[in-house]
C-alpha cells in the first residue's frame, strides 16, 4: 500500500503545487490500528517515536490521491493526519517571477529616466504622439519598479501614465487600473452603488469615470466637481452652430423623404449639410437633387428615425430621443458619413451606460457601428468590475478571444495597456486559468518590440510553466530572452529541468553567472540543479548577495530538520521571518514547532498565516488552514475575549507583531463583524510590511462599520494609504461633523502631520491629538497618540513637553516611546541616558532591529558598529547601517570600499538614500557618468528629491555629453 502511495505521489508532480510559495507536509502511511489507538485527546499531537526523516502524505482514505482532506470530519483528521511529518526540500522551489527583472536594474531605471526626460522636453511630433510616448514610458517604468514591490511607487507611475493618457481609451483603462489597485470593488455598495457613479469631493479625481470618458484633457479636476453648467442656449441663439431660427415642423420644408406610406418633410439644405454624400445626393448631379419627394424606404431608417434626423439637422441636439431612435440615427450616420450626427449619437449613447446590463446591451451596437465613445463607456464598466467581469461569458468572449480583439481594434479600443491590465488581473485571480492564457496571447499579439514584447512573452512562459506545459513554457521564455530579457533564461532552465534535462538547466544557469555580474537570484537558480556541498555553497552566496530571497533559508531549515536539529531549523527560518513575513515561511516554522510539540507556537503562526491569506490550503491543497487551527485548538488552553484583550495588550507592548496578529485573529473568530479589531489588524499588517493584506483588513473594517462616522474614518485611511492625503482629510472632517471620536481626530492629525509643519501647524496637530485623547479609546491607541504628540514637540524643540508625552505613553505600556524619550535625552546632551533608554527598548521588544539601529546613534564608533551589524543581521532591509558603514569608510579615505559597501546593498534593495549617497561618493572621485546614472535611478524613485536633483544638475554640468 505504501509503495503504491509513494508512486502516486510522484505522479502528482507535487513540486508544481508549491510554486505558490506553499510548503507541504508529508508523513508515512498509518495503519488503521495505529490510527484508532491515537484518537484519544490526551495523546501528544506528534508521537515522540516518529522518525523526523519520513516523508509522505496520508489521506482520509489511506491514499495520497483520494478525496480532499478538507472534507473530512475533525475526529478523522486527528486520527489520519497525525503525525504530520515534515515538508520536503524537493517541494519548495521558488517560482519564476512574472515581471521584468533587468540584470542591471540601476542602469535600466537610469535609461528609463533619461528617455522620459527627453520625451518631456521634446517639441517634435503632435501632442497626441508625445502623450502616447510618455504614457508608454511611464508604463515601462511601472514594470521596471515591480521587483521592488512598493505599492506607492507603482501607484505613482500609474498616476503619471494616467496624467499623460493620449486619448479616451487610455484614460478609461488607466483610471480603471488605478481603481482596481485600490480594490474599491471590495467595498460594500452602500457608498459606491455603481462603477460609473459620479465622484464625490473625496474621490480620487484621476479615477473619475466621467473624466476618463468625457474630458478632452488630463486636468486633475474632474467634471463631477465643475460648477453647474449654464442653461443650454436656445436654438435661435447666435451661439448655435446650426440654423439661427427653427420654424415649426414642415413650415419651410422643400423636400419630402418617402418611407413606406409616410412622408417626412425636411429642409434640403439642412439635410445636405450633414455630410458630403448627402450633399451630393440632394444638391449634386443625381436625379434626387431635382425631386421634391425622394424614396427612402430601402435605406434602413424608419419614418420616426428620419424625423429625428430632420430635428437634428435643425437644432443639432438629441435630447428628446429615446435610445432606440438614437441607435437608428447612429446607423444612418455611419451609412451616409454624417460625422457630426455620429459624434452626437455616440456621446448620447455613452452617457446612457450606467450599469453592467446597459454595457452588455449596448456594446454590440457600439462595436457594429464603431462608436468610439459608446464602446469606451461599455469597456469602462467591464474594467471597473474586474475581476468579477471574467465570470460573464459574453465579456470574456469579447476580451479574451482573437475575434474580440479584432473587433475592439476596429473600434479603436485594442491596446497594450488594456491587455496588460486584463492579464495582470487574471494572473492574480488564477495563474493557470484558460482566461489568463488567452489574455496573455492577446497581449503578445499586440505588444510592440522591446519591453512590451519581453513582458508579454515572459509572463506567458510563467503561466505555461505553472500549468505544467513545459514545452510551450520553454518556447515562450526563449522568445522573451531573444527579445533581450535575460531573466527569462531562468524560465528556460526551469522548463528544461522539468522535462528531465537537469544538466542542460545547470549549464544555462552557470552561463548566466559567468556572463553577468553575480546576482543572488542567479546562484539561487543554479542551486536547484545541483546537490550536496555545491548546492549549499550556491545558497550561501545567494543569501550573501540578496538576503531577501526566501528559498535559501527554507532549504537550509528543512535540511537541518532532516538532521533532527529542530532548534537550528527554527533559528534559520526565524532569520527571514524577522524582517520579511510570508505565508510559506510561517507555515514552515509552524511545522517545526509541531515537531517540538509546541502547539501554542504553531497555532500562533497558523493564525498569522491565515490573516495574510484567509484561503491558504495546507497539505497540497487538501486541508484548509482554518481546519488545522480547529484541530490544534483541542490541544491548547482557550481564551475568552477578556483573556484575548490582555494577551493583545501584552504582545502589543512587547512589540510582538506576529503574536499580536494571532491574538486579533482569534478575537475576530469570536466577533467577525468587529470593525475596530479589523482596523487594528490592518495596523499590525502595515508594521509587518504586508500592505496588500493590510488594505484588505481596512476594507473589511469599513464594510463592517455600523456607524457612518466610523465608515468615513476607514474610508479616509484607505484614501490616505493609497496616496490621497487631501481626500483623507476631507473624510476625517466629515466624520467629525457627525461625531467627535478618537480615530477621526487621530486621522486628521496624522494626515496633517504628513507634511512640513510650521509652528502654527504643529500646534494645531498637537491640539487635535489632545482632543483625540479626550475621547473614548483603549490604551493601545492612546499610547500611540501620546507618542506622536511627543514627536511633534521634539520637532518644535519643546523637549520637556515631549518627555512628558513619552512618559505618559510608557505609563500605559507603549514600549516604542522609549525611542522618543531617548531622543529627548540625547538632545538634552544626556547621551548615556539616551543609550540606556534604547537598551530598555531592546530588552522589551521582540522585533528590535530598529532599536539596535537607533541605539548606535548614542554610543562610540566601535559600539555603534556592533549595534549596526546586529541591526543588519536582524533586518538587512534597513538602509541606515549600510550608509553609516560607507560613510566611515569614506572618512578613512577608502572610497572604493565605501562604494562597494553601498553597491552590495543596492543590488538587492535599490533605495533612494543609498543611491543618492553612492552618487555623492562617485561625485567626490570625479566619476560624473556614474553620478548621473545613480541620480537618474534615484529620481525614478522620487522625482522631487531636491538633494538628488541638485547633485544631478552638477553632474550634468561636468559630464561628457556622450555619456549622458
Amino acid at each position: 500500500m505504501q509503495n503504491h502511495l509513494l508512486t502516486t505521489l510522484r505522479s502528482l508532480k507535487l513540486i508544481d503545487g508549491c510554486k505558490g510559495t506553499q510548503v507541504f507536509a508529508v508523513n508515512p502511511a498509518v495503519s488503521n490500528s495505529n490510527a484508532s489507538s491515537s484518537s484519544s485527546s490526551d495523546k501528544p499531537l506528534l508521537r515522540p517515536t516518529f522518525s523526523l526523516r519520513t516523508k509522505s502524505i496520508q489521506g482520509c482514505n489511506g491514499g495520497g490521491g483520494g478525496g480532499g482532506l478538507h472534507h473530512c470530519p475533525s475526529y478523522l483528521l486527528l486520527d489520519s493526519l497525525l503525525p504530520f511529518g515534515l515538508p520536503s526540500a524537493d517541494l519548495i522551489d521558488p517560482p519564476v517571477d512574472p515581471f521584468l527583472r533587468p540584470v542591471d536594474p540601476i542602469s535600466a531605471l537610469s535609461d528609463s529616466f533619461r528617455r522620459l526626460s527627453s520625451a518631456s522636453d521634446a517639441d517634435s511630433g503632435t501632442g497626441t504622439e508625445r502623450l502616447l510616448l510618455l504614457c508608454d514610458l511611464y508604463l515601462e517604468q511601472h514594470s521596471l519598479l515591480r521587483p521592488l514591490a512598493d505599492p506607492k511607487l507603482l501607484r505613482r507611475t500609474l498616476r503619471s501614465a494616467r496624467l499623460h493618457a493620449p486619448d479616451t481609451h487610455h484614460r478609461v483603462v488607466l483610471s480603471a487600473w488605478l481603481r482596481f489597485e485600490r480594490r474599491e470593488d471590495q467595498l460594500f455598495p452602500s457608498s459606491f452603488p455603481s462603477p460609473l457613479s459620479p465622484c464625490t469631493a473625496t474621490s480620487p479625481s484621476l479615477e473619475c469615470p466621467r473624466a476618463a470618458l468625457l474630458s478632452t484633457s488630463n486636468d486633475l479636476l474632474c467634471p463631477c466637481r465643475y460648477p453647474p453648467p449654464e442653461p443650454s442656449p436656445s436654438p435661435s441663439s447666435s451661439s448655435s452652430p446650426f440654423h439661427r431660427h427653427e420654424p415649426e415642423e414642415g413650415a419651410d420644408a422643400d423636400v419630402w423623404f418617402c418611407i413606406g406610406d409616410d412622408e417626412v418633410p425636411c429642409v434640403r439644405s439642412n439635410i445636405a449639410a450633414l455630410s458630403k454624400p448627402l450633399s451630393a445626393l440632394l444638391c449634386g448631379g443625381f436625379a434626387e437633387a431635382q425631386r421634391e419627394r425622394i424614396s427612402f424606404t430601402h435605406n434602413g431608417i424608419s419614418a420616426r428615425g428620419m424625423k429625428a434626423v430632420d430635428v437634428f439637422s435643425r437644432t443639432g441636439r438629441l435630447d428628446e430621443f429615446p435610445p432606440d431612435t438614437v441607435l437608428e440615427l447612429l446607423a444612418f450616420a455611419n451609412k451616409f458619413c454624417c460625422e457630426g450626427l455620429k459624434s452626437a449619437c455616440d456621446l448620447k449613447l455613452a452617457s446612457l451606460v450606467r450599469s453592467l446590463d446597459d454595457a452588455l446591451l449596448l456594446v454590440e451596437y457600439g462595436l457594429e457601428e464603431m462608436a468610439y465613445l459608446l464602446v469606451a463607456a461599455c469597456l469602462q464598466v467591464f474594467l471597473r468590475m474586474l475581476p468579477k467581469s471574467f465570470g460573464d461569458p459574453e465579456i470574456t468572449r469579447l476580451l479574451c478571444t482573437q475575434e474580440g480583439r479584432e473587433r475592439l481594434d476596429a473600434a479603436g479600443h485594442a491596446s497594450f495597456v488594456l491587455y496588460h491590465l486584463l492579464s495582470q488581473v487574471a494572473m492574480e485571480e488564477d495563474m493557470k486559468s484558460n482566461t489568463t492564457v488567452m489574455l496573455l496571447e492577446r497581449l503578445v499579439e499586440i505588444a510592440a518590440p522591446g519591453w512590451q514584447k519581453q513582458l508579454a512573452l515572459h509572463q506567458l512562459g510563467c503561466v505555461m510553466l505553472e500549468r505544467g506545459e513545459y514545452k510551450d513554457a520553454q518556447r515562450w521564455f526563449e522568445e522573451a530572452a531573444s527579445e533581450g530579457h535575460v531573466y527569462s533564461l531562468v524560465g528556460v532552465a526551469r522548463a528544461k529541468f522539468k522535462k528531465g534535462h537537469k544538466y542542460s538547466a545547470y549549464k544555462l544557469a552557470s552561463g548566466l553567472i559567468d556572463e553577468h555580474e553575480h546576482i543572488g537570484w542567479m546562484h539561487q537558480e543554479r542551486s536547484l540543479y545541483c546537490i550536496g556541498k555545491e548546492k549549499m555553497a550556491d545558497l550561501r552566496i545567494a543569501t550573501k548577495l540578496d538576503p531577501t530571497l526566501a528559498y535559501p533559508y527554507k532549504f537550509r531549515a528543512i535540511a537541518l530538520m532532516e538532521d533532527d536539529k529542530v532548534g537550528a531549523a527554527i533559528a534559520e527560518i526565524n532569520k527571514i521571518i524577522g524582517f520579511k513575513v510570508s505565508t510559506d515561511c510561517l507555515e514552515l516554522r509552524a511545522w517545526f514547532l509541531l515537531a517540538l510539540e509546541d502547539y501554542e507556537g504553531a497555532l500562533q503562526d497558523l493564525r498569522a498565516l491565515m490573516t495574510l491569506n484567509p484561503n491558504y490550503m495546507m497539505f497540497h491543497g487538501k486541508l484548509h488552514g482554518d481546519q488545522l487551527i480547529d484541530i490544534l485548538q483541542q490541544h491548547v488552553k482557550l481564551w475568552d475575549m477578556a483573556d484575548c484583550w490582555m494577551q493583545l495588550y501584552d504582545r502589543w507592548s512587547a512589540v510582538d507583531d506576529i503574536g499580536s496578529l494571532a491574538v486579533v485573529h482569534q478575537m475576530l473568530a469570536k466577533e467577525p463583524m468587529n470593525s475596530s479589531l479589523r482596523f487594528r489588524q490592518s495596523l499590525l499588517l502595515l508594521r509587518l510590511n504586508c500592505q496588500k493584506a493590510a488594505m484588505h483588513s481596512l476594507r473589511l473594517a469599513r464594510n463592517h462599520s455600523t456607524h457612518e462616522h466610523e465608515r468615513l474614518i476607514y474610508e479616509g485611511w484607505i484614501l490616505y494609504d493609497t496616496g490621497h492625503r487631501d481626500e483623507a482629510l476631507a473624510k476625517a472632517e466629515e466624520s467629525l461633523s457627525l461625531q467627535r471620536s478618537f480615530e477621526a481626530f487621530f486621522l486628521k492629525a496624522y494626515a496633517l502631520a504628513d507634511s512640513s509643519l510650521d509652528p502654527t501647524s504643529s500646534s494645531y496637530v498637537i491640539q487635535l491629538l489632545e482632543q483625540a485623547n479626550s475621547c473614548a479609546s483603549d490604551n493601545l491607541r492612546k499610547g500611540q497618540a501620546h507618542n506622536n504628540m511627543g514627536s511633534i514637540y521634539v520637532d518644535c524643540d519643546m523637549l520637556d513637553e515631549a518627555a512628558e508625552c513619552y512618559l505618559k505613553a510608557l505609563g500605559i505600556k507603549h514600549t516604542r516611546a522609549h525611542q522618543g524619550l531617548a531622543r529627548v535625552y540625547y538632545l538634552k546632551n544626556q547621551k548615556k541616558a539616551a543609550y540606556d533608554e534604547m537598551t530598555k527598548l531592546i530588552e522589551k521588544a521582540k522585533n528590535n532591529a530598529s532599536a539596535y539601529e537607533k541605539r548606535s546613534e548614542y554610543c562610540d564608533r566601535d559600539m555603534a558598529k556592533s549595534d549596526l551589524n546586529m541591526a543588519t543581521r536582524l533586518d538587512p532591509l534597513r538602509t541606515y547601517p549600510y550608509r553609516y558603514r560607507a560613510a566611515v569608510l569614506m572618512d578613512d579615505h577608502k572610497e572604493q570600499d565605501a562604494i562597494a559597501a553601498l553597491s552590495g546593498a543596492i543590488a538587492f534593495k535599490p533605495d533612494l538614500q543609498l543611491l543618492h549617497l553612492r552618487a555623492a561618493f562617485y561625485d567626490s572621485i570625479g566619476d560624473s557618468a556614474s553620478t548621473s546614472r545613480d541620480c537618474e535611478a534615484a529620481l525614478c524613485l522620487d522625482p522631487a528629491h531636491s538633494d538628488t536633483l541638485d547633485l544631478y544638475k552638477k553632474a550634468l554640468g561636468t559630464a561628457d555629453p556622450q555619456s549622458t
